[in-house]
């Protein structure tokens, strides 16, 4: 058993010190938890973090993942100029359907069911589409 002082953990609740006897594992635990907190509020200082998770702008998505640096948004803007106009270079068919399937996220079958077409043309439509921006890429280099 080990004495804490709940003042310590609830200063706002307790004014005067109040000790009492606690388990090695639940005081162990008090530890742990009080440890993570100030280290949370340490990463929210210094990534200046001062809002709250309604606020919606993102600032705690910051915290918690680095963000990219210069160079890496140059090469992701890059790579979306090439695959753009990858894109553009194909066909009205293979475009339309390559944006559906891997920009909107719909299935193969969904779309070959909205255009009235058997899900094997679309899929060949990709396959080739794909193929064909393979060979623009390679080419643009």
């Amino acid at each position: 058993m080990v004495k804490i002082n709940l003042r310590k953990y609830y200063p706002d609740f307790y004014t005067t010190d109040c000790i009492i006897e606690v388990p090695d594992k639940i005081a162990a635990l008090m530890d742990f938890s009080e440890r993570a907190e100030a280290a949370y509020y340490l990463r929210r200082y210094r990534h200046k973090a001062y809002y709250s998770l309604d606020r919606g702008d993102g600032i705690e998505y910051d915290i918690l993942f680095v963000s990219m640096s210069p160079c890496e948004i140059y090469e992701r803007k890059v790579t979306v100029e090439q695959l753009r106009a990858a894109i553009a270079a194909l066909p009205d068919k293979q475009a339309k359907r390559i944006y559906s399937h891997y920009i909107l996220g719909i299935s193969q079958v969904d779309i070959a069911r909205a255009e009235g077409v058997d899900a094997r043309n679309v899929r060949k439509s990709i396959r080739k589409g794909l193929r064909n921006m393979e060979i623009f890429l390679k080419n643009d280099r």
